[in-house]
């Protein structure tokens, strides 16, 4: 049953319980003519059509007429509403960035795509129609998919969308808050764009620990090259590392390219995404402390901060104050740990300026790496606020939990066959013909083999494998992530958050937990992990699934430096895990199999 309910404006939107429909995936005619309204044979009945009473861009908007009864309607569909093939959810455009001419991977004609925003424990059905000339996938940086893994996005869950065909995820943002962001998963498809914000709200009932700001802005940025995105692979493909980065990018714009605009005395909410592949970046506003407020879904201790590092895959929030003169400001991102340094700026625009920027922009940090390392250790939880639940975060009490077991991670770089090659645990990972997933349901054999990378490094020489690690459903592991090279390193988990309890420079020992922090760590789903340093989390492994571990520089897990893990459980049973989707798309050694009840 799904109730029509007319919002401020009179227009009708479309609920499930708690699916909402998202403002930009508007129902298509295509898909709708199967829809049809009946009243609530409990209640009053109505009479009432619906009829599409307008398209533009291939999208249609449906509307009641007739006599109804606005409490009491309910609406029964037979097929999913969904963004229609004439609105294609991305295709490539050739546009300037940076001043320079080159293909764009835009999602409904927009770089960055559209805002998603989504509140806890939503449903949300979003149909992906694939333009490319390349099969194309979108997973969500972040989002956990309890139970869900099918919904990931990923090569190793996901069959690509071949081109001219769609996929519809079905999402539900369980348990969740924050920060995040979607973006394209396969070959270098990133490195073109394709991205897009990902916020979640907090339900109305749970309280938020700062008052609601004047306004919510999301800022994307990271590194960007004018090499096309299919160049790029190319040089991976020949054996080589990428050159260093053409430039930094806020919001698809270069310097100056992008406008937030305040009123003076007024408090904003800034979530800034780094969407780069390759580089760490520092983020400031010229005059403007940052007030950190949230992490990747988690609410952190109020610390205030000139500039912040944001590592590659990391979310993060701030307030800001504009409590300055009136008249415009620098927003600065500028890279991190680099032998040049670059930078680009957007601006912080007040409504009744005075004066509009000049001068250089802000210096900020680029090489000093124990100033990244204690700031990141003062990034800690805030035990009195509510998470997603109506409940204070630290309920549940990580540090009392004994760990089941113990997982080093060592990243390395290598040649093999000649060609550039990085590893963990000496295992470069390979993608098979198959998605594991797939492979996993269907029980192919030959796909791959679980404990084919090692839970520890080995010390040996770097090997290609398709890389797949079992671990205990409900288990309560520490996951070391060793990084002895001199690039700091960012490592991300899908379908989990994590406690990052401990981080140091040289090399980790069983000595090393008399540092860590068993109180207010923060969990997050992405660490960065400092050159010869290592970084070390809690995780309880509760989420059934294949998921992605990976570094989230793309060269790096682009050619090898990921692997997976299977949470797996034996009660085969909806309570731990969703079946199968009906339209999931096979392919690889899955081709010909025949998922259940798929022509339902």
């Amino acid at each position: 049953k799904w109730a029509v309910i007319p919002d401020e404006f009179g227009d009708i939107k479309i609920l499930c319980n708690s699916i909402k429909a998202v403002p930009w995936l508007l129902a298509s005619g295509t898909f709708c003519e199967m829809m049809m309204l009946e009243s609530d044979s409990s209640k009053a009945a109505s009479t009432a059509q619906l009829i599409p009473t307008w398209c533009c861009e291939g999208y249609s908007k449906w509307e009641i007429v007739g006599e109804i009864d606005l409490e009491h309607v309910v609406l029964s569909l037979s097929w999913l509403c969904c963004l229609c093939a004439a609105a294609p959810m991305e295709k490539i455009h050739t546009g300037s960035i940076l001043g320079m001419s080159r293909m764009v991977i835009l999602i409904n004609g927009q770089f960055p795509g559209p805002q998603i925003e989504t509140v806890t424990n939503e449903n949300l059905i979003i149909n992906v129609f694939n333009s490319l000339d390349q099969p194309f996938l979108i997973s969500w940086n972040g989002v956990q998919q309890r139970r869900n893994s099918w919904q990931d996005g990923v090569y190793g869950t996901n069959c690509p969308i071949p081109p001219g065909r769609n996929f519809t995820y079905t999402l539900q943002v369980k348990d969740q808050i924050g920060s995040y962001f979607y973006f394209p998963s396969l070959a270098l498809h990133k490195a073109a764009g394709g991205y897009g914000g990902f916020r979640i709200l907090s339900r109305s009932v749970v309280p938020v620990p700062f008052p609601p700001p004047a306004a919510d802005y999301t800022i994307l940025a990271g590194d960007w090259y004018n090499k096309n995105h299919n160049d790029l692979k190319a040089i991976l493909d020949s054996g080589h590392d990428l050159p260093f980065p053409d430039g930094l990018i806020i919001n698809g714009r270069g310097a100056n390219g992008y406008t937030f605009t305040v009123d003076q005395g007024k408090t904003y909410r800034f979530r800034i995404s780094n969407v780069g592949i390759t580089t760490s970046i520092n983020f400031r506003i010229q005059g403007h402390k940052l007030l950190l407020v949230e992490v990747e879904g988690t609410h952190t201790l109020q610390n205030t901060y000139d500039s912040l590092d944001i590592h590659l895959g990391q979310s993060l929030s701030v307030l800001v104050t504009a409590d300055q003169p009136a008249r415009d400001y620098y927003i600065v991102a500028s890279t991190r740990f680099t032998s040049q340094m670059l930078a680009t700026t957007a601006i912080l625009h007040y409504s009744n300026s005075a004066a509009a920027v000049s001068g250089p922009p802000p210096g900020g940090p680029t090489t000093q790496i124990d100033w990244s390392l204690e700031q990141a250790r003062s990034i800690r939880l805030n035990l009195t606020a509510s998470a997603a639940r109506p409940n204070p975060q630290g309920s549940y009490h990580y540090g009392l939990v004994k760990t089941t077991r113990t997982i080093r991670l060592a990243s390395s770089a290598a040649v093999i066959n000649g060609k550039q090659r990085y590893a963990v645990n000496g295992v470069s990972f390979i993608p098979a013909d198959t998605p594991l997933k797939l492979a996993d349901y269907f029980k192919i054999s030959g796909v791959f083999s679980l404990g084919s990378i090692p839970d520890a490094p080995t010390g040996g020489g770097a090997y290609l494998k398709t890389s797949v690690m079992a671990a205990d459903y409900r288990g309560y592991d520490e996951i070391v992530f060793e990084n002895p090279e001199d690039t700091v390193q960012s490592w991300h988990i899908d379908g989990y958050s994590f406690f990052v309890v401990g981080m140091d420079r040289g090399q980790w020992t069983p000595a090393s937990r008399l540092g860590y922090n068993l109180r207010d760590a923060i969990a997050r789903c992405t660490v960065q992990v400092y050159p010869k340093s290592w970084s070390a989390v809690y995780i309880a492994l509760d989420n059934v699934g294949m998921w992605n571990v990976r570094s989230e520089n793309w060269v790096r897990q682009y050619l090898g430096q990921q692997f997976y893990l299977r949470i797996f459980s034996t009660a085969n049973s909806w309570r731990d895990e969703y079946p199968i989707p009906r339209n999931a798309l096979v392919c690889g050694q899955a081709l010909g199999r025949r998922k259940p009840n798929e022509n339902l």
